[in-house]
């Protein structure tokens, strides 16, 4: 079982911190089947009173909340959190539920409203944001144990996701004009069963050079660095790249060199 996230109690709750916990526990199964527990349903609510500073600081790291979620569209690794939590407040000032489905995220609003897709599966399911975190490197998202189920990820600890904030409707929040090909990877995942292939972007540049530099400089912690030419909003870029992987733990590894190496800007991207 991979480790799980700390959690971290914002505004005018006593601030915690709880570093480095995990456990390998694993929780009895709900008292109803997960299938029956219901999506979140999107709704209209003022923002937290607690969970929204302008930022804050969570192991000598500073994190910029977003003031909305307009267009928010996020691809990652998934984690999830459980009994360690059941019964706590959460960052909101709700009491954190296992059964119910939330999730935490690092800079969301809290609360909002999110689509998170199983890119392996494309199973996918809709939670609410009430909390901070997950704040170990290379997670997007700590999901509920009833999130985590319904998505397939509970058992692996870990999962491959894009999330999408939505309206009150249930529709994306001002969605790109051009989304990323999600149906097209889910449907290559699904008809091969492999796993879905990611890389970490470590920098985009519109000048190669730069890129040419940047990749010198991370080749003494991993092999495996490219140079892939791109396009955004008709220029010419070169991203910077480490893969593909299909591992979590792999990842973690490459993350982990990188930030030991002063590189702390990534992000997962797919093909």
């Amino acid at each position: 079982m991979a480790p799980r996230s700390c959690r971290w109690l914002l505004g005018w709750l006593a601030p915690l911190l709880l570093a480095g916990c995990g456990f390998s526990f694993k929780p009895s199964p709900p008292p109803v089947p997960v299938e029956q527990i219901p999506d979140a349903v999107p709704k209209a609510e003022p923002l937290s009173k607690y969970g929204n500073p302008d930022s804050y600081v969570v192991d000598g790291r500073r994190y910029y909340v977003l003031k909305n979620a307009d267009g928010f569209v996020e691809r990652g690794i998934a984690s999830w959190y459980g009994p360690d939590f059941h019964g706590k407040r959460t960052s909101s000032g709700e009491i954190y539920d296992m059964y119910q489905m939330t999730a935490a995220h690092k800079t969301l609003p809290i609360p909002t409203y999110v689509q998170v897709t199983n890119l392996q599966t494309g199973r996918s399911t809709v939670v609410k944001v009430n909390d901070r975190g997950p704040f170990k490197d290379n997670r997007i998202i700590d999901l509920s144990y009833v999130a985590a189920r319904k998505l397939g990820i509970w058992e692996q600890g870990t999962g491959l996701v894009e999330i999408r904030a939505l309206t009150p409707g249930g529709k994306p929040v001002a969605a790109p004009a051009v989304a990323p090909p999600t149906s097209t990877v889910i449907a290559q995942a699904r008809a091969t069963g492999a796993p879905v292939p990611f890389y970490i972007q470590i920098g985009a540049f519109i000048d190669r050079g730069n890129a040419e530099r940047l990749r010198a400089r991370v080749l003494a912690v991993a092999s495996n660095v490219q140079i892939a030419p791109g396009e955004s909003n008709g220029q010419a870029v070169y991203r910077v790249q480490i893969g593909p992987f299909t591992d979590v733990d792999a990842s973690d590894r490459i993350v982990h060199a990188l930030l030991q190496a002063g590189v702390a800007e990534y992000r997962i991207v797919l093909e």
